[in-house]
């Protein structure tokens, strides 16, 4: 029986219908040649032999008497499979835009707390390209996990669990025997929460001194700190304590929309090192541009930068337990800068000082706070700001979430069948509409919106903006065909999922100039990806 940390059981608490707190992905899968069997059936049985090598899938919530402190994880000895893991078949024709508009409606419903917090769907009917491997077909898996349960991390550890590196699914060994779980008594969870309340107190007012200094460092102006330390320089935007109103900056209903692009990997590091920035600046670059284009497109464009929310691991190297270790920066996204590569500069220089700030505070950063009464307190503030629909009128803390996780640099195998996507699909809040989430996944970037429908109706048209950001860039950087290694493996997955060579030779040729902009029009389609099984959603 193991109590829910503060941080953790927060995200049950700012949990409400509006604003739901559960993280996923959305993987497309290619079943091997002739493939004949039930997919979901074999997923099934994949998922008996493995459900104890992740806590997250067999136990559940037992909250507090009077919900006066935070919830215990207790074992669920009677978990229902066939609840958890459930079957979509999408109309005819099965496209990528009927996937993401299906996956946005998923991930709209909040998930059963007297369950085990997670559900998987194997979504079939999904359209295979023409040109993929002869006797394959495409079937889209969706995942979503409470994120009281894990944060990014945690996740790439649980798809360890599930996940393999080859077609043939590692031998696992079987679960231990154990006795029946009994239910915890009312004098058990009232001692769990008394005994873990005085620790947490304890911890909490030994550090509160530092604690106190961190919250105003990391909410601070960075221009402010950067003045300070005589490291401001000329043509850099201002950092204020908030972001600008935006049409994505307002109260939130319960309805999300998803869209899913790739963009190779080979030709983001080309920009990194082109531009002597890292991976995480272009991925903010990108982001910005895009942004700035869309917000301009809706007849808004900021006296300010944008201010990106960009969270911070605070995991110890090794460590893959199944919590919430997690803490946020506020990122300058010098959005008002026309020039791609001076605005890629500026946030650099804006993303150096965040993370030297959150570097030096992290250590102190807690992850658990006192939890006496917080259930209450905290669910209810919640609901009544988005009540009060306050978000339509202050100002933001940050504009979008951004998020960029590592993964592997080779191919992932789900019961049999080869991911080719790896799109996150994340968490949009009152007064923050948009979250942008990246995965790393075998020579690929996956950039993953999720968005409130009301907010962004055109989520889609975001999605073309980022891939026109993209090639902007590439196209201004100076070296941008000085691409690694990694270009044959990126070329050869390419070629699996159907993109011309042509065409890619021609986005990779050097350029004097961008090519010039043009402004969406609602009959246009959306600009063509490089893979048609990693196509942009379509409205």
């Amino acid at each position: 029986m193991d109590q829910l940390s503060g941080l953790d059981a927060a995200f049950l608490y700012l949990e409400t219908p509006e604003q739901p707190m559960h993280v996923g992905g959305l993987n497309i899968c290619e079943l091997p040649p002739g493939h004949s069997g039930d997919f979901v059936e074999d997923v099934k049985h994949h998922l008996k032999q493995r459900l104890h090598l992740a806590s997250v899938f067999q136990r559940k919530l037992a909250h507090m008497p009077f919900e006066l402190a935070n919830p215990v994880w207790v074992d669920d000895d009677a978990l229902d499979l066939d609840y958890h893991l459930r079957s979509v078949v999408l109309p005819k024709p099965g496209s990528r835009a009927q996937l993401d508009r299906l996956v946005g409606r998923l991930h709209s419903s909040l998930l059963d707390r007297s369950r085990p917090l997670w559900e998987f769907y194997i979504i079939e009917g999904l359209q295979t390209p023409a040109d993929a491997p002869a006797g394959t077909r495409h079937v889209a898996f969706y995942s979503k996990v409470h994120h009281a349960a894990l944060d990014g991390a945690g996740g790439i550890a649980l798809a360890s669990a599930i996940l393999d590196v080859s077609a043939e699914p590692r031998e696992v060994k079987p679960a231990p025997e154990r006795e029946p779980a009994e239910p915890p008594t009312l004098g058990q969870l009232t001692r769990v929460g008394l005994t873990s309340t005085a620790v947490q107190i304890a911890k909490m007012v030994k550090a509160l001194p530092a604690v106190a200094g961190t919250a105003v460092n990391l909410v601070r102006p960075a221009s402010i700190a950067a003045r300070k330390a005589g490291k401001a320089q000329p043509g850099d935007p201002g950092h204020a304590w908030f972001g600008p109103k935006t049409p994505i900056n307002v109260a939130v209903t319960n309805q999300r929309l998803f869209a899913g692009l790739s963009i190779p990997l080979a030709e983001i590091k080309a920009i990194a090192k082109g531009n002597g920035v890292t991976l995480n600046d272009v991925v903010m670059g990108i982001c910005s541009g895009a942004l700035r284009h869309y917000l301009e497109d809706r007849g808004c464009q900021p006296a300010e930068q944008l201010l990106a929310a960009v969270p911070v691991s605070l995991r110890e190297a090794g460590n893959t337990e199944l919590n919430n270790q997690v803490s946020m920066m506020r990122i300058g996204l010098a959005s008002t800068v026309a020039d791609p590569l001076a605005r890629l500069q500026a946030i650099r220089r804006a993303s150096t000082r965040s993370k030297a700030l959150t570097g030096s505070v992290k250590s102190v950063l807690p992850t658990d706070f006192p939890s006496l009464g917080a259930p209450w307190l905290i669910s209810g503030l919640a609901s009544l700001f988005g009540r009060s629909r306050l978000a339509n009128t202050l100002p933001p803390l940050a504009n979008v979430a951004i998020s960029n996780v590592p993964g592997p640099k080779f191919p992932l195998y789900f019961a049999g069948a080869k991911l080719l996507t790896y799109y996150p699909v994340s968490i949009a809040v009152h007064s923050m509409a948009l979250n942008i989430t990246v995965q790393s996944y075998h020579g690929s970037l996956d950039f993953g919106l999720t968005a409130c429908r009301k907010a962004l109706p055109d989520l889609p048209e975001l999605a073309r903006h980022i891939q026109l950001a993209h090639e902007e860039l590439l196209k201004l950087t100076p070296v941008a065909n000085a691409v690694d290694a990694e270009t044959d493996a990126a070329a050869a997955k390419a070629q699996a999922t159907g993109t011309p060579a042509k065409k890619r030779a021609a986005r990779k040729a050097p350029a004097k100039k961008a090519a010039p902009r043009k402004a969406p029009t609602a009959t246009k389609p959306t600009a063509t990806p490089r893979k048609p099984a990693r196509r942009a959603a379509r409205v």
